[in-house]
């Protein structure tokens, strides 16, 4: 018999009251703020350690990054369904994992989160705490890595939600841990994360022109996704 007490990470309640709606925007917000300031610290403190090695610069930007995500789905999961990216809520308002009310205020939480993440790192390293990066990231091959990193992120959610549930932290923290390897783009796979790492010029950043079509390439994944993974695991 399925315990229905049991919180299921990473699609949040379809029916949240008002403090209920509250507490789940808090946790995105705060959520995608350690989960921006990680990524962006850890850039920051891989480049300053790895003395211009940049595959030892991207090896401490990557442990810390999955870690992390570990760590956060699994504390604020329960809380808010831990997405702290707008693909993933747009993926389960779709798959009706969250009322349509709730998705402005997620979206929202997560991008203001994500900014004020960079802004975090670069003042936690003593530098400007606002900046705007000159690091210019794209190409058809940046652009198709993307797609596939979203897309297979939301594979991974979708597959865990499905099949392993209590196993959905550590299956994302280990696919994005991957996925910063086997992509040209190291998987951004996150519009909000995408935005905020506009805010640091370091290691992580990415210049605001760069943005637009990686967040259209992570749209066009999350959607592949959905529909691919969503036949494929579809209750029979």
């Amino acid at each position: 018999m399925q315990d229905k007490t049991k919180p299921k990470p990473i699609a949040a309640s379809s029916g949240l009251a008002a403090p209920g709606l509250v507490r789940s925007l808090v946790a995105e917000c705060l959520g995608t703020l350690i989960l921006v300031a990680t990524v962006v610290g850890s850039g920051i403190m891989g480049a300053k350690l790895a003395g211009g090695n940049t595959a030892i610069a991207l090896l401490g930007n990557t442990i810390p990054t999955g870690a992390i995500l570990v760590v956060l789905i699994s504390i604020l999961g329960p809380v808010s369904g831990a997405h702290f990216n707008p693909v993933v809520t747009m993926v389960m308002r779709m798959r009706g994992g969250i009322a349509s009310s709730a998705v402005p205020g997620y979206i929202a939480a997560q991008i203001v989160g994500g900014a004020l993440g960079a802004i975090l790192a670069n003042a936690m390293f003593d530098l400007p705490a606002w900046q705007i990066s000159t690091t210019v990231r794209g190409g058809t091959g940046q652009w198709i890595a993307e797609v596939v990193a979203t897309f297979g992120l939301l594979g991974t959610i979708l597959g865990a939600v499905r099949y392993k549930p209590d196993a959905v932290a550590v299956l994302v923290g280990l696919y994005i841990t991957a996925a910063y390897w086997f992509t040209s783009s190291t998987s951004f796979a996150n519009p909000a994360v995408s935005i905020a790492r506009i805010f640091s010029d370091t290691f992580a950043g990415i210049s605001p022109g760069s943005v637009p079509t990686f967040i259209a390439m992570q749209i066009v994944g999350a959607l592949l996704g959905h529909w691919v993974f969503g036949w494929l695991f579809e209750k029979k």
